[in-house]
């Protein structure tokens, strides 16, 4: 059910929901690029620590096994390699990921290679030859891409397009080079730009969260900017008479709440998961807004709401709050610092996410979601088929320490 092989066929890209049944996912395992950091840039990597990959391999080798046991699986890998025999294809993406980190010099040497390793290069970086040892700045010439395995923040499946995201963080622009080429030359799907539009507008896929055909809800914080928004707001009032927007003002730091997806995920058609002060507005929520943003006839309204599950109330949803972290209030501030709300769904009530976050497994529990785990799913003794409401709990030391969950690192692309 998964496409490992390299006769990689593409799919009908369209997503209109978060829960529909999932066919397609995109997803990167995380490789070299990961190690290729020390403490002294893992923060303008965007990581609070560095990882042990041996480890990160075994814990990625569970989550990716059961998104293989349930749907295709397309890795960004192999489709790169599989574009770059396109001679313009490897012609822009070359010189592009050079001219960004300023490494021209290296297009001669990088267009004689061969796909393979091309695309290992583009996505681990190439190393200075002369590096200094004394200087761990300058150890690679074309940097390593560490957060690729986030496939959901640089590309965004919203109904039959696909949004290229304009990253707020250099570290990570140099992403969406990729997922352009994967989008227009193998998927061949329509693509939306918020920079295209407004240099200064700002998406990233974890503030993205397609609830309906009609419905978007959308974080607002450091990563996905208010000229964002008002793209996306202004693009759908285009295609649709009537279409909403519940954005969600999200703290500034730390860089715990970078996402909506990280305080906030659907579990299936009536229950989400949420972090309990941004529905109170209490802590760094206080004071946070929480907007509905109209479109009726091209006309774009908007109106404060108390919190997003009672906008998605006003919207006519009967939806009930699953409390990422439990009842307790320290143990909700430290399952929300390790993704403990950042669950994937694969389908109206199926979802997976870390084990490490037991308080708020638990609470998946007494909402009627039956615990599964992933190993007993990989490995054959458990099929998720026979359940009609579960959670495939995954083991996570290492990938939390990444700073995101199962929502993170999945880029769904086609759903019923």
């Amino acid at each position: 059910m998964n496409n490992n092989n390299k006769n990689i066929t593409p799919c009908h890209v369209d997503v209109s929901s978060e829960t529909g049944r999932l066919r397609a996912v995109l997803l990167h395992r995380p490789g070299a690029e990961i190690e290729r950091m020390t403490p002294l840039n893992a923060a303008e990597a965007l990581y609070s620590d560095i990882l042990n990959k041996p480890i990160v391999d075994s814990e990625y080798h569970y989550f990716s096994g059961v998104l293989n046991k349930w749907t295709d699986v397309y890795y960004v890998e192999d489709i790169l390699e599989s574009l770059l025999q396109e001679p313009a294809v490897r012609q822009h993406l070359v010189g592009e990921s050079c001219r960004m980190d300023g490494c021209t010099q290296l297009v001669p040497q990088l267009m004689d290679l061969d796909p393979k390793q091309l695309a290992t290069i583009l996505i681990q970086g190439y190393e200075n030859p002369r590096w200094d040892a004394q200087n761990a700045d300058d150890r690679y010439l074309l940097k390593p891409l560490y957060n690729l395995f986030f496939t959901r923040d640089a590309s965004s499946t919203v109904y039959d397009r696909v949004l290229i995201n304009s990253m707020s963080f250099k570290v990570r622009e140099r992403e969406t080079l990729i997922y352009e080429a994967i989008f227009k030359d193998f998927f061949k799907v329509d693509l939306l730009n918020a920079q295209a539009h407004d240099p200064q507008a700002r998406t990233e896929g974890g503030d993205v969260q397609i609830a309906a055909p009609d419905l978007l809800c959308i974080g607002q914080g450091i990563r996905t900017n208010a000229k964002g928004i008002r793209y996306l707001a202004e693009t759908f009032a285009k295609d649709h008479p009537h279409f909403h927007i519940l954005a969600q003002e999200l703290p500034m730091s730390p860089e715990s709440f970078i996402h909506l997806d990280m305080v906030f995920t659907f579990l299936g058609k009536h229950q989400c998961m949420a972090f309990e002060p941004m529905l109170n507005k209490t802590g760094l929520f206080a004071g946070k807004a929480t907007t509905l943003i109209t479109v009726d006839n091209g006309k774009i309204t908007y109106t404060e709401v108390p919190n997003i599950v009672k906008g998605l109330e006003r919207l006519g949803w009967d939806i009930e709050p699953v409390t990422g972290g439990g009842s307790d209030p320290w143990n909700q501030l430290r399952e929300q610092w390790h993704s403990g709300c950042n669950f994937f769904s694969l389908g109206d009530g199926k979802v997976i996410g870390y084990r490490r976050n037991s308080h708020t497994i638990d609470a998946l529990d007494r909402a009627g979601f039956a615990v599964l785990n992933a190993e007993d799913i990989v490995d054959g003794k458990v099929d998720m088929n026979n359940y009609d409401k579960f959670v495939a709990a995954f083991p996570g030391s290492e990938l939390p320490r990444a700073g995101g969950g199962a929502r993170c690192m999945t880029m769904p692309i086609l759903r019923d």
